[in-house]
């Protein structure tokens, strides 16, 4: 019988942060269950882990899709290991996934998720996109997955964004990141995350976003070091560390609940 948590990531606060699903598998379960589960979960992400002889094999999926990477959801499931002792904090966790390995460590009360870098090219979009979106970006930027990257002149038009989905997700991508600089305050840059082509019109807090958004701030920032915000209505905060084609990112996470799935 799998057991489930649900847990905030990138918070210490219980409901703010991300909220995903993260289920501990004994035995192998058909794709298509694992969709049907994270449909009926409801959330942005669940993830589905399982002890292997190599470390863990880790699945993330939205309820509509499974995705090749997922940073909230990785915290959760190694917040989940850790707290519930299957990983002692001393260990580190090995997660065999549609990205290659991935690492999870504890330190100084954080989570450290060591995970590859998303290379941003410029790129001109659509004036259909632009219009969904209703922003004027200074600078554009897509990778090779699809998401694109837009920068805007403050922290107020991040905030203030109010993009039409329907329309967004006609537009050729994956997902979008809106983001600028902050000029005060304790962060160095603040983001939003929008994915209708996923089924998620706004994700809460997106680590998988900051593989992108650290080589491009690295660049405009001439550092490789940062503290960020994802502005969405739940927020979050994440530490981010640019070295070399992997970025480093430090997050906390709580648990919500616990219970098994009968099914």
């Amino acid at each position: 019988m799998p057991v489930y948590f649900h847990v905030n990531s990138f918070t210490n606060v219980p409901y703010r942060g991300n909220p995903a699903e993260v289920v501990i598998l004994t035995e192998d379960r058909p794709t298509a269950w694992m969709q049907q589960t994270a449909a009926e979960m409801g959330f942005s992400e669940t993830a589905f882990v399982r002890q292997t002889q190599d470390g863990y094999s880790l699945r993330w999926f939205t309820p509509k899709v499974e995705v090749d990477l997922c940073g909230h959801a990785t915290l959760a499931t190694a917040h989940v290991l850790f707290q519930e002792g299957l990983l002692g904090k001393q260990d580190v966790a090995y997660f065999q996934t549609l990205s290659g390995q991935l690492t999870a460590a504890w330190q100084d009360g954080w989570i450290h998720l060591d995970f590859p870098v998303y290379n941003p090219q410029p790129a001109e979009p659509p004036q259909a996109m632009l219009t969904a979106v209703g922003v004027k970006p200074t600078a554009c930027v897509q990778e090779p997955g699809g998401r694109w990257l837009w920068e805007v002149a403050t922290e107020q038009e991040v905030r203030n964004a109010k993009p039409d989905f329907q329309a967004l997700g006609l537009q050729p991508g994956r997902g979008l990141i809106l983001t600028a600089k902050t000029v005060q305050g304790d962060f160095d840059f603040i983001s939003r995350y929008f994915a209708p082509w996923v089924g998620i019109n706004e994700d809460p807090v997106t680590g998988s976003a900051h593989c992108l958004l650290a080589p491009y701030w690295a660049v405009k920032l001439s550092r490789l070091s940062f503290k960020a915000f994802q502005a969405s209505t739940r927020g979050g905060e994440l530490k981010v560390n640019l070295d070399g084609k992997r970025v480093h990112i430090f997050g906390q996470a709580v648990t919500i609940v616990k219970g098994s799935l009968l099914v």
